[in-house]
């Protein structure tokens, strides 16, 4: 198979994310429509709290594996954006842990998950695919499965959760978590793209970027699946 120009790659990656991107999934599907309460979103935010709490680590670590300064300069906003150096409030895991607390959580019993035994497999498998991402894959897989397959859904998957949330009766303020992603993410995705293209130089390379966003896709997936499935046990007892 030859090389495939920019444009056709770039359509690849996007597609690959498609098939099983978190959109399509019953849980997101309930949720943009309503159908789950405060108790069940915060239930949802433990385990994403664990899934992303490393995200700023996470960009570091591949930050510095980065060859080039144009590529290093590209990731920092991302990094920055993650963790804001002059605003730490404004770091996402404490942006979500502030949604977690209008869900009638403490602090605590998102951050104390691990050690209660309360993470998920899926969650964990999720986390630690990130990890082999930003410090072991080649570069290339690296931001075609953390910037194109995750940070580019969520820019059209969380407008219908706001939506929805809105209608609970949560505040701008409350959802500033996904504010923000709606409105960093696009631009983050284009980077995730820019960077996959230049370091994805032989078809072999384009190859494994797109099996990265089908990677990261289904993990996120799976990941949902297993909350969607513990809501239910809880339900259920």
């Amino acid at each position: 198979m030859p090389m495939l120009k920019e444009v056709a790659f770039y359509a690849e990656l996007e597609d690959a994310r498609r098939p099983r991107g978190s959109g399509k999934h019953p849980f997101s599907q309930a949720w943009s429509s309503g159908g789950l309460t405060r108790e069940q979103l915060g239930q949802w935010a433990v385990q994403h709290y664990y899934y992303i709490s490393a995200i700023p680590q996470q960009f570091a670590a591949l930050y510095a594996r980065m060859p080039d300064p144009q590529g290093r300069e590209m990731l920092m906003e991302n990094l920055a954006g993650e963790e804001p150096p002059h605003e730490p409030e404004k770091s996402h895991p404490r942006l979500l842990l502030k949604f977690a607390r209008a869900c009638g959580l403490t602090d605590e019993d998102v951050t104390g998950a691990e050690i209660r035994g309360d993470i998920l497999p899926g969650t964990r498998a999720m986390r630690a695919w990130i990890w082999e991402l930003a410090t072991l894959r080649p570069i290339n897989e690296a931001c075609a499965g953390i910037m194109v397959a995750l940070e580019g859904q969520l820019p059209t998957l969380y407008p219908g959760y706001i939506s929805a949330m809105e209608k609970l009766g949560f505040t701008d303020d409350e959802l500033e978590f996904f504010h923000v992603h709606v409105e960093n993410d696009d631009e983050h995705a284009e980077v995730g793209l820019q960077l996959c293209h230049r370091f994805s130089d032989t078809p072999d390379r384009q190859k494994m970027a797109v099996q990265a966003v089908r990677g990261s896709a289904g993990l996120r997936y799976d990941m949902l699946s297993e909350i969607q499935a513990s809501l239910e046990t809880s339900q259920a007892a």
